[in-house]
């Protein structure tokens, strides 16, 4: 892949990263206005019917994007996905986005750290050090034995878990099924699963809230057309790392619209993760390329 393509990539990346975080600032609003089960949900409808019209247009159309041998973990990873989402919009709300997108940004490290048990993979000793390393930022954002611990900060925890996992079964599933087959079912599912939860808690919606809700489902549309496409030109390990840009993107949103504070503590543990996941990825990128290059020699 030529290094125009991985520039291209890496722009792409960024733009999706700046998308996400501004979904993110809607979805704290929101959320803190309405019901989080009726603003996942209005999201889901818009994404489902993108996921649906992508579907339709690619080779084979809906009925061979539908087709799968394992139909269980797939609804089971959309259903996953909504629960992360739901999980996440409501440390937003609670927390900040400063302090959430901090403790989440620790989820690549558990996806390391999982890959063994779940998938089989190995993890050399390096990465177990940087998991080691990662972990130990979390625990310099959540500072416990320091000061009062805050039960609340375990949300952004169990949403990061929850990601990681998804990411995860993401992979085993890639063994059989397309790319194209996993996106299908990961929109068509969360629309299914959280309509028949969100017409429950259904609120009347103001009408300038109207337009903030347009604004955040073309936001999650857009966000994950940017990011097919950039999976297009260049390959997925070159352009990881810069997705941590949308925890700067968010926390500077916080910080700016909705005052938040960024504080040391978390400012440096933040640092901390977002170094030891790079390095991660990193490692897997260079594992991955030693067993293409000695499988073609073989």
């Amino acid at each position: 892949m030529g290094q125009s393509n991985t520039k291209l990539g890496i722009l792409l990346m960024i733009a999706t990263t700046l998308i996400f975080a501004v979904q993110d600032g809607l979805s704290k609003y929101l959320a803190g206005e309405y019901n989080v089960f009726m603003v996942v949900m209005i999201r889901y409808w818009f994404f489902g019917a993108f996921v649906i019209w992508m579907a339709a247009r690619a080779p084979g159309g809906l009925r061979g994007a539908a087709q799968t041998q394992q139909l269980g973990v797939q609804v089971f990873r959309g259903l996953l996905l909504i629960t992360e989402i739901v999980v996440m919009v409501s440390a937003f709300v609670i927390l900040g986005l400063v302090e959430s997108h901090a403790i989440f940004a620790a989820y690549p490290l558990m996806v390391a750290a999982l890959s063994g048990p779940i998938l089989g993979e190995k993890v050399g000793w390096r990465r177990w050090i940087a998991i080691g390393v990662g972990f130990t930022g979390v625990l310099i954002i959540l500072k416990p034995g320091f000061t009062v611990f805050s039960p609340a900060a375990i949300i952004p925890v169990i949403s990061a878990s929850l990601f990681a996992l998804y990411n995860l079964l993401t992979r085993f599933v890639s063994r059989k099924d397309s790319a194209a087959t996993s996106f299908f079912y990961t929109g068509f599912v969360g629309a299914v699963g959280m309509t028949l939860i969100g017409v429950w808690f259904w609120e009347p919606i103001t009408g300038r809230d109207w337009l903030f809700l347009g604004a955040l489902c073309l936001t999650g549309a857009s966000g994950h057309f940017l990011l097919i496409k950039c999976l297009e030109v260049a390959e997925a390990s070159a352009v990881q790392p810069f997705a941590y840009l949308q925890l700067v993107f968010s926390a500077l949103i916080g910080i700016s619209i909705f005052s938040e504070v960024l504080k040391l503590n978390v400012a440096i543990g933040a640092g901390i993760v977002m170094a030891a996941g790079a390095f991660t990825v990193w490692r897997e990128h260079r594992k991955t390329r030693q067993i293409s290059a000695t499988s073609a020699r073989d």
